[in-house]
């Protein structure tokens, strides 16, 4: 099925997952989609490998934590998601040097939690790995010292942004 893409969402300096200046970085991008469901996209390096050819399964947590993390801020773009509860389960090895397609959704939105679920799809369209987690949600004042200016968060246009993804 196709999907619109609403917005792009913001990237940093040095997180591990968007910070677009973190040497050792992911460099993900972060797509708001008209189903409400978050894509990030990203291409894993040999840097990032387990086994040869082979993402390691701790960064196919974290990009899909991170994916699912910010879903969030769909609905809510002055709050952020603190995990606080995470399960994943590998379903295939997912390869090295070609783009990899992350999808998260909200399930649950309450005060002050909020639940969600997400998929690391493959080119193919097969799910590689599923995930659940549990957020607390925080304003980024309670969660660190954050100087958005310093940090460079904001968005980052990109020739290739997609403006529709097929997922």
């Amino acid at each position: 099925m196709q999907y619109l893409i609403k917005a792009k969402q913001e990237n940093s300096k040095m997180c591990l997952v968007c910070g677009l200046k973190n040497q050792f970085g992911l460099h993900a991008s972060f797509y708001e989609l008209e189903n409400e469901e978050l894509l990030a996209l990203f291409t894993p390096t040999e840097e990032y490998q387990s086994y040869p050819g082979r993402l390691h399964g701790g960064i196919a947590t974290a990009i899909l934590d991170e994916t699912i993390g910010r879903a969030i801020m769909i609905f809510h773009q002055d709050l952020w998601g603190v995990t606080m509860d995470f399960n994943v389960r590998f379903r295939k090895p997912i390869p090295l040097d070609e783009e990899i397609r992350v999808i998260g959704r909200i399930t649950k939105d309450s005060r002050r939690v909020f639940e969600g679920t997400g998929e690391i799809l493959l080119g193919d369209g097969s799910v590689a790995v599923e995930g659940q987690g549990k957020y607390i949600k925080l304003p980024l004042e309670k969660i660190a010292d954050f100087d958005a200016e310093e940090q460079e968060w904001r968005v980052v246009p990109a020739e290739d942004d997609p403006q529709v993804v097929e997922l």
